[in-house]
């Protein structure tokens, strides 16, 4: 009868209750286990509040002459299994696309030599989104975080992400080719 008592109190002290946000950073060194083999699950789990997703695709670092491809959809595993993060890996990028970019947004720091790239929050405050991509060479990797946690700094989420996965996935076949240097000008006597 005790035991029934102190669960019941225990159950309506829980009702009502808002789980506090967790405000943990992403972690700064990406570690196992991963998702799509690359994406630590410990910071999706953090930036989408979701534990256990459903995950969706692969990336393949060997295909389009090294540059790699490929995306890795995370999902709610309940309800209407919205898409809460999107990572996706092209090799065909527009060139100056992401410099034109750059305009309306904040500029990435630097992670992969050669690269450049950009962050905002989404225009969608409701789902508390934010979107980073990142460029070099013709290869394109974006993080976009769908649905974030109400609480947490989003922005800084996707650009944590980005440096815990860009290393990997923008491989040495992505880096642009070495523009050919000027010759030292001869002097004249």
């Amino acid at each position: 009868m005790t035991a029934l008592a102190c669960g019941a109190v225990m159950l309506t002290g829980c009702q009502g209750e808002d789980r506090p946000v967790d405000r943990t950073p992403l972690p700064a060194v990406a570690a196992p286990p991963y998702i799509c083999d690359y994406i630590p699950m410990r910071a999706v789990e953090l930036m989408t509040g979701v534990r256990n997703p459903l995950v969706r695709g692969y990336f393949n670092l060997t295909s389009s002459g090294g540059l790699g491809d490929g995306t890795c959809g995370v999902y709610q595993r309940s309800g209407d299994r919205l898409k809460v993060l999107l990572v996706d890996l092209t090799p065909v990028r527009v060139p100056g696309e992401v410099e034109e970019d750059l305009r309306g947004a904040s500029p990435l720091p630097a992670i992969v030599p050669g690269a450049i790239g950009y962050y905002f929050n989404g225009r969608h405050s409701e789902n508390h989104a934010a979107y980073a991509v990142l460029a070099r060479g013709t290869v394109e990797l974006s993080v976009q975080l769908e649905m974030g946690v109400p609480g947490r700094d989003n922005a800084a989420d996707v650009v944590a992400l980005m440096k815990l996965i860009a290393p990997k996935l923008i491989t040495a076949a992505s880096a642009p080719s070495a523009s050919p240097s000027a010759s030292p000008s001869s002097k004249e006597g």
